[in-house]
């Protein structure tokens, strides 16, 4: 009988979503896969920031769209059904000319979203 290994992926390692080429996820599949590792090229300076939420209810999100105005920016949900007490929901991800700017940027982004707790 096989055991299943479950993947925790950190937070901060959600950037290479927008950093390289091969995200941390391309990367850990090729690892399981036996897969050789290509040069990664990196697609200029990025920064993640953390969606937190606290409290008690189901994630509802608002101003998604203003958060994305700004180009090189993306938005990833995890899709969690419940918070209970403080989770991580999500992430901003943002490419810039600088590391100071990419962080600002995605900080500017993470806090542009609102987010509501729903009680059922």
């Amino acid at each position: 009988m096989e055991a299943l290994v479950p993947l925790i992926v950190a937070v901060t390692g959600l950037v290479t979503l927008v950093s390289q080429e091969l995200s941390e996820f391309a990367l850990h599949a090729r690892a399981i896969l036996g897969l050789p590792v290509p040069v990664i090229r990196q697609n200029g300076p990025s920064a993640s920031c953390a969606l937190l939420a606290h409290g008690h209810g189901v994630p509802v999100f608002s101003n998604v769209d203003a958060a994305l105005q700004v180009a090189d920016t993306a938005l990833r949900l995890f899709g969690k059904p419940s918070v209970e007490g403080h989770r991580r929901v999500g992430v901003t991800l943002a490419r810039a000319e600088g590391i100071d700017a990419a962080r600002a940027i995605a900080r500017d982004a993470a806090e542009a979203i609102g987010i509501e707790l729903r009680v059922d």
